[in-house]
């Protein structure tokens, strides 16, 4: 059966698109979008059609199947003792391996390991590197399964021991078996936010590929060591307001940086279960960030030490 065409960015008013990120990220409630959303749509049932458009669509953006037989996946727990304790992952790598294997960490969005997350950690792992991704909501029982309650329960972590979560995961995926030893991460959104922070923590961080999302602590960019792909998006005055700051921190410290802006896109482009994503920005800013993780953790280029 042939599947409807798939919806766009431009099919939708901007000011729906800024619902749903309200909405996305919690500013505000599925009532608040609805009720914003009403004069965009015919009636209660309109505005409810509005979201459910807009929202993920798992199995008709899947790449890769989880069995496919070219990989190896299994859902890995490791110890943070800063942390929550134990926490949990999805870790996905080549089937065979001629030697060892660069590693990236995969940093999910504000809902957790959902199965997009899941499937860009394993068309990862078909580029040859060992990709991991840690499920932040494992210590409340893991991704839910439904969106909603997973920006429910992820309001409910404490960020404290999160972010060491992360940091356990990615001193774990960096000695892991059949490693190289050198690391890379990349995350989207909250992920985004999450591998900036990282590249402040982790001095043996060979390169980060942060998709928009919040800027480092201005105060810790001296601290970065690894090589930035930034990738924001042209329409996305939340994140884009700390840009600006953001780069002329990272040049004052002389971090070795790329942006990459593509013109036109919607927060959240790069995911390609909703309507936000434009396949080809996204084409692009996976080209440049296999190209990142190929040159520094595969051939081993360190980026350039800050300046003195």
């Amino acid at each position: 059966m042939l599947r409807p065409p798939r919806r766009k960015a431009s099919d939708f008013d901007p000011e729906v698109l800024r619902l749903f990120d309200q909405y996305v990220h919690g500013q505000i409630d599925r009532r608040g979008f609805l009720a914003g959303a009403a004069r965009f749509a015919v009636g209660a049932a309109g505005a409810a059609g509005l979201l459910a458009a807009l929202s993920p669509q798992f199995a008709a953006a899947q790449q890769i199947e989880p069995d496919d037989a070219r990989l190896s996946t299994d859902y890995l727990e490791f110890p943070s003792p800063q942390g929550y304790g134990t926490a949990r992952g999805y870790l996905a790598k080549p089937a065979k391996a001629d030697g060892p294997l660069p590693t990236v960490l995969v940093v999910h969005e504000n809902r957790g390991l959902n199965p997009h997350i899941e499937d860009v950690t394993r068309r990862l792992a078909l580029e040859g590197f060992i990709a991991f991704a840690p499920d932040a909501l494992f210590p409340l029982g893991g991704y839910p399964g439904d969106e909603d309650a997973a920006r429910t329960l992820f309001g409910k972590l404490d960020q404290a021991k999160t972010r060491e979560d992360f940091l356990a995961a990615a001193r774990m995926l960096r000695g892991i078996d059949g490693g190289n030893g050198r690391l890379g991460v990349v995350g989207f959104c909250y992920g985004g936010g999450m591998a900036n922070f990282l590249a402040t923590r982790l001095p043996d961080l060979e390169a980060a590929a942060p998709f928009y999302g919040n800027a480092a602590p201005l105060e810790d960019v001296p601290d970065i060591e690894a090589e930035l792909l930034v990738v924001l998006a042209e329409h996305d005055e939340r994140i884009n307001a700390a840009w600006p700051e953001y780069e002329a921190a990272l040049k004052e410290a002389g971090v070795r940086y790329t942006l990459f802006q593509p013109p036109g896109t919607q927060h959240g482009f790069n995911n390609d279960t909703t309507p936000r994503y434009d396949e080809d920005a996204a084409g692009e800013a996976w080209r440049r960030v296999l190209a990142l993780f190929e040159r520094t953790l595969r051939d081993g280029t360190r980026a350039a030490e800050p300046a003195a």
